[in-house]
């Protein structure tokens, strides 16, 4: 049993309020990309969770994919032992919700093999159970994120004519200092009649809310968003909270990838 999980980016993202619990009502868009992921499961005798590719930091028990084998078993009981592996190709920590589409793969994963006829509502609430951005990944189509991020409208939003470019310099942005720098606002004109105008008009006004705060504190990134627009990109952006900077390109006419390294050494880089 394999999958191959992807990544998401946002289009835009503004922070609307800080709410009484704490967390803040954000405003983004969903766009899911093919970086990939492998994810394979075999039936064992013993609990194994193993991985390769990029280190996966932090205790196996907190490992999302593992949480979420753990809360499906815990309620289907016929769910046998396995063995995990998870060959990681998508960054941690980089906008990218590598480890939100880890899980909610898994998660589906179990739904289909051992046949738990889990419907996809239910299937995104135990989704939500483990993060904000893992219910986008069982729809894994182009929606509207509000709330926390976790109350989606799907969005008419076709982007197959493009190309894209996505550079990950290694750095790690935690969270509380991405909202340090940012004042919170209902933007002007809602996201999604923003991304119904032309993409080259997304420049003006499609808006990372914090982008200018971590920008301030890493300059080498908003170096590569520049760098990005200089090659051609229509639209160019921080994914999340960074520090994923990406680009889209008209078709054939994206940097190579020896380009970008040389630009931008040590750093990840995925053309689609």
């Amino acid at each position: 049993m394999i999958v191959f999980p992807g990544c998401k980016i946002n289009l835009g993202l503004r922070v609307i309020r800080k709410r009484e619990d704490g967390y803040h009502d954000l405003d983004t868009i969903f766009y899911p990309l093919d970086w990939q992921d492998a994810l394979e499961c075999i039936e064992a005798e013993s609990f194994q969770f193993t991985s390769s590719g990029l280190a996966v930091a932090g205790e196996v028990t907190q490992n999302l994919v593992v949480r979420a084998y753990e809360l499906l078993k815990k309620d289907f009981p016929q769910i046998p032992t396995l063995h995990i592996h998870l060959h990681k190709a998508i960054p941690m920590g980089a906008g990218l919700g590598g480890g939100s589409s880890d899980a909610a793969h898994m998660l589906t994963l179990l739904n289909e093999t051992y046949e738990l006829q889990i419907p996809a509502q239910r299937l995104i609430a135990y989704a939500l159970q483990l993060g904000s951005d893992c219910p986008f990944f069982i729809r894994n189509h182009a929606c509207r994120a509000q709330g926390r991020g976790e109350i989606f409208t799907p969005v008419s939003l076709d982007l197959t004519n493009y190309q894209w470019v996505l550079i990950y310099p290694g750095i790690v942005i935690p969270t509380p200092l991405a909202f340090q720098g940012v004042s919170p606002k209902q933007p002007e004109v809602p996201l999604d009649q923003v991304i119904q105008q032309p993409i080259e008009c997304w420049k003006q006004t499609l808006v990372n809310d914090f982008e200018p705060g971590i920008f301030y504190q890493f300059p080498v990134l908003g170096e590569i968003k520049q760098w990005l627009y200089q090659q051609g990109a229509l639209y160019a952006a921080m994914s999340g909270s960074g520090s994923t900077l990406f680009g889209i390109f008209p078709k054939g006419k994206t940097p190579t990838k020896e380009a970008c390294l040389a630009k931008n050494p040590n750093s990840l880089i995925y053309i689609q």
